[in-house]
């Protein structure tokens, strides 16, 4: 708190110091580039709303125009290219907006110089590895989402196909199209970073809030279908994100107070050919859960840079790297509720960390480029667990000490040759993998006459892996029929040298084909099949039994299968909408040997997933179709809306195909935003989803088992038969920026479920407690016995519904 109230100082001197009479400007500044070859354009025009100077590209394709502030459309046009257009870029008189164009190529009439889109061809529809499946976000559209709260996944989860978990939506879990959130990859600027949220669920990829800082960010691509090959591990989706280049013009940057962080960003050039971003974010929740008395006690900090420098005109050095550090403690609420208890006893402690760092040389050669990539990314995970949630080891119930490295190497080389685009590349990685687990299972049972019925059941190991992944891709797409059909077709395989069949490249071999069809100005028909594949979690392939053995290394890559089939209407270069049906066959999924269940259901919960034996003998089947309007800004208004359907099931030993934990069945979400006079922003988000399925109690073995592990253990048997009620949520944020002379503050209130709606939790086994719930009930009034069979069993149903408001100020300078 300290921090913050120092941050707040600091920012309101500057705002006295900075107040200055004269005309509020801010500086615009980007790169045109050769969407195919990655070459700058000299000579580009760049054409900013209604301003009647435009701005011109230089020899190394930079361009600079100082404009008022305001928000503003912005249009590069560069003859034989498209022109395209970027809307809702907003200029401030503090930090520089940097806009980048990358332009497609075009058959052009030399006789004719004016500047017209190209109608039909949106950003996305030229996209020629992926030309459908595909959602794009803007940083700007971004930062301005009701309830986001400036987190990516956040954000993301109101795109069309993307469902909740937990019920309530309270986590980062990304579902995609009825997929476990482990089947998502993520990859920054061309690295993949394995870890994306705080809290992260091992095994899995959700987590409680984004690590990656949105100042950062030019743009974010979701594919849910027709991946490029170059991304390996992906069954549902790749997560394409985008950081542009620190500010060259000078030091500059932002910082960020409000209820629950601070948050410091920095930019500027290191020297004429190097420019850097870097960020620092500390958290302060426990602070706030402590004011409204909830017994846990999160925080965080994260870290971020950026640096790129220039060795000269044809190559670049990119490195990049991130880090978190996630401490998750409890203690003892001022009023005590059956609630607050459940939550003591049934959660464990957690202390994480992770990073990535990695360098990308990027050199343009002839018509293309070569990459090559280095990275490393490490993520460490503890937990903890006692009864009643108080740290004696006498009463220790899990134990998780583990952690994971990942040493990679990629080269890729990309050409643009007589209309086709070209590309190629291989891959390597080092796998470390040590895990340490101590989990009771089962406690004792015991009869009337205190005899061992059943005796406690304990799950122990100490695991160290070490193997090689390794695998080989190509791409290639062509425009053909005078421009009107795209076809895109590419192939990769993948290995590794632990598992059983781990080194045959046939059978990870996966093609896809897609086709975009440009029927009219307006219309587009988009398809596409392929198949993909994932090597399972770590947590799996390092489990050892009680022998020492390594029982998962028969274990399968998981195979996907996609069929999707679309079309996409622009009745105006703004105007969007898209539909699209899909259907998703999955063979080789993880089985749980112990309860019989398919792995795809787990991952929304703080644990960790996957230590136990498993038999990759699992089908599933997604299916379902999207409906989506995106309505970009124009006159200060600006929608987007979707509706998904979606049917999931999985089967596990059984064969039987079942409702999956991600079986919501309806998706439905809407934002809106409105600019108003003064450098007012108004915005409205809405959510539902149909009720989550969940699994009822055994109550016979809850009964015995609660004591030791503070959780019900669910009835395998009626698998994900109930369903909680529908989940809906209002969302809205205002924003009021001041611009000065050389600098701008923005204000900004942010409420989560402002209409307080009450959203089904999970149900909740436990033990009826006295009235002061101090201690547990009994049947006889004798103290509870360890098996628990004079105790009162109790279902608690709840409901999350507070309205949660954020306020926070950003300056930037």
């Amino acid at each position: 708190m300290n921090l913050t109230l120092s941050c707040l100082l600091l920012i309101s001197s500057l705002i006295a110091w900075s107040v200055a009479a004269g005309q509020q400007t801010g500086l615009i500044t980007g790169i045109v580039t050769d969407v195919n070859t990655g070459k700058p354009l000299p000579g580009a025009t760049i054409v900013i709303g209604n301003l009647t100077n435009p701005a011109f590209s230089d020899t190394v394709g930079r361009y600079r125009a100082v404009v008022p502030v305001g928000a503003y459309q912005i249009s590069a046009a560069s003859i034989g290219h498209a022109t395209q257009i970027k809307y809702n870029n907003v200029v401030g008189s503090g930090s520089p907006l940097i806009v980048n164009f990358e332009l497609t190529p075009q058959a052009t009439n030399l006789n004719e110089v004016s500047i017209n889109f190209r109608k039909g061809k949106s950003a996305v529809a030229a996209d020629m590895i992926t030309p459908l499946s595909v959602q794009q976000l803007t940083t700007e559209e971004i930062k301005s989402n009701p309830g986001g709260n400036f987190d990516v996944s956040k954000v993301v989860q109101t795109l069309p196909g993307v469902g909740i978990s937990n019920g309530v939506g309270e986590r980062n879990d990304i579902i995609i199209r009825g997929g476990a959130p482990n089947e998502n990859v993520y990859y920054l600027d061309g690295i993949e970073i394995p870890v994306l949220n705080h809290f992260q669920t091992q095994g899995s990829s959700g987590g409680a809030q984004g690590i990656l800082n949105i100042s950062f960010i030019e743009s974010l691509k979701l594919s849910s279908s027709a991946f490029d090959a170059r991304y390996d591990n992906a069954l549902a989706s790749t997560f394409v994100i985008r950081q542009r280049e620190g500010n060259s013009e000078r030091v500059s940057g932002n910082a960020r107070v409000s209820f629950t962080e601070t948050a410091l960003t920095l930019e500027g050039p290191l020297s004429k050919r190097t420019t850097f971003l870097a960020s620092a974010r500390k958290s302060y929740l426990s602070v706030l859960f402590k004011l409204i008395d909830l017994p846990i006690r999160p925080d965080f900090d994260d870290f971020q840079y950026k640096v790129v420098h220039r060795l000269n005109s044809k190559t670049k050095i990119t490195a990049i790297g991130l880090g978190a550090i996630d401490r998750f403690r409890f203690a003892t609420t001022k009023v005590s509720t059956p609630e607050n208890i459940y939550t003591l006893r049934s959660t464990p402690y957690i202390d994480q960390w992770n990073y990535t760092v990695g360098f990308n040389l990027n050199r343009l050669i002839g018509n293309g480029s070569i990459n090559l990539t280095i990275s490393r990314n490490a993520f460490d995970n503890n937990l903890n667990k006692f009864e009643d949630g108080k740290k004696d080891e006498s009463k220790r119930t899990l134990k998780v000490a583990s952690r994971e490295t990942e040493n990679k190497f990629r080269i890729d080389i990309n050409r643009y040759l007589g209309g086709w685009r070209l590309s190629a590349g291989i891959m390597a990685q080092s796998v470390f993998y040590q895990g340490g687990l101590f989990s009771i299972i089962s406690a004792t049972v015991k009869d009337a006459q205190g005899n061992v019925v059943s005796p406690e059941k304990v799950q122990r190991f100490d695991s160290k892996i070490h193997f090689w992944k390794y695998g080989a891709f190509a791409q290639a797409s062509r425009e053909m029929l005078g421009e009107k059909l795209l076809v895109s077709g590419g192939v990769r395989t993948d290995m590794n040298t632990f598992t059983h069949e781990g080194s045959n490249p046939l059978k990870t071999l996966s093609p896809r084909l897609s086709f975009s069809y440009h029927l009219t100005s307006k219309w587009d028909i988009n398809a596409s099949v392929g198949t993909y594949f994932k090597i399972p979690p770590y947590t799996i392939l390092g489990y050892l039994d009680n022998y020492g053995a390594a029982v998962n290394n028969n274990t399968r890559y998981i195979q996907s299968t996609h069929y999707v089939l679309g079309t996409q209407f622009l009745p105006r270069n703004d105007l969007r909408f898209t539909f699209e049906t899909f259907h998703k066959q999955y063979r080789h999924y993880p089985v749980s040997v112990a309860n019989g269940t398919s792995l795809a259901n787990q991952g929304a919960e703080f644990a960790s997933v996957g230590s136990e034996v498993v038999r990759s003998v699992g089908d599933g089947k997604t299916f379902g179709a999207e409906l989506f309007v995106q309505q970009k800004l124009v006159r200060n208004f600006f929608y987007v809306a979707s509706y998904t359907f979606v049917i999931s099931r999985f089967s596990g030993l059984d064969g039987k195909l079942i409702s999956s934990s991600w079986d919501n069945r309806h998706l439905v979400s809407a934002t809106l935003g409105y600019k108003l006079k003064g450098n007012w922003d108004l915005g409205l988000k809405y959510r539902f989803a149909g009720g989550s399925p969940y699994t009822p109690f055994d109550l016979q073995k809850s009964r015995e088992n609660y004591l030791s592990l503070g959780t019900g253990i669910p009835d395998y048997s009626q698998l994900n038969t109930e369903r909680l009620s529908a989940f809906s949520q209002v969302d809205f944020r205002v924003d009021k920026r001041f611009n000065f002379r050389k600098t701008a503050v923005n204000f900004y209130i942010d409420i989560q479920n402002i209409l307080k709606r009450q959203n089904d939790d999970f149900p909740k086994y436990t033990f009826k407690r006295s009235g002061d719930n101090t201690d547990f009930e009994t049947i006889d009034g004798a103290p509870i016995r360890p098996d628990g069979s004079n105790a009162l069993p109790t279902i608690l149903k709840t409901a999350s519904g507070n309205l949660i408001p954020s306020f926070g100020v950003i300056f930037e300078f």
